[in-house]
């Protein structure tokens, strides 16, 4: 039987940013605090948050998220593009690329799957 647990509410906070070679634009700040890990290290769940700025997204992973505040926009290089704020829910399936773009610093809930 599994056994099932709240996700931690004191996941110590991680900064980052796009890496250098995908930024497009501004100096997005990443905080990530990352509540979930499973043993093999594939699966994660947490809250991400990023300030304003643009980055290209390459996708090997599945991701849900959740936008609980803020405004981004997430295009697709075929075209298409979704404005994202708070509410939004979506998934993002390995292969998507793109550019991510914060509009208003972003707060996201999200759990990736690795391949």
């Amino acid at each position: 039987m599994t056994t099932l647990s709240p996700l931690p509410t004191d996941a110590a906070p991680e900064t980052g940013a796009p890496a250098a070679e995908r930024l497009l634009s501004g100096a997005p700040v990443f905080t990530t605090w990352n509540a979930y890990e499973s043993p093999d290290g594939k699966r994660f769940a947490g809250t991400w948050r990023s300030t304003p700025g643009a980055w290209r997204i390459v996708y090997d992973e599945w991701e849900y998220c959740e936008i609980l505040e803020g405004e981004s926009v997430v295009a697709h290089d075929d075209g298409r593009s979704w404005r994202l704020t708070a509410g939004d829910r979506f998934v993002i399936e390995p292969g998507f690329q793109g550019r991510w773009t914060v509009v208003e610093t972003t707060t996201k809930r999200y759990v990736v799957i690795l391949p």
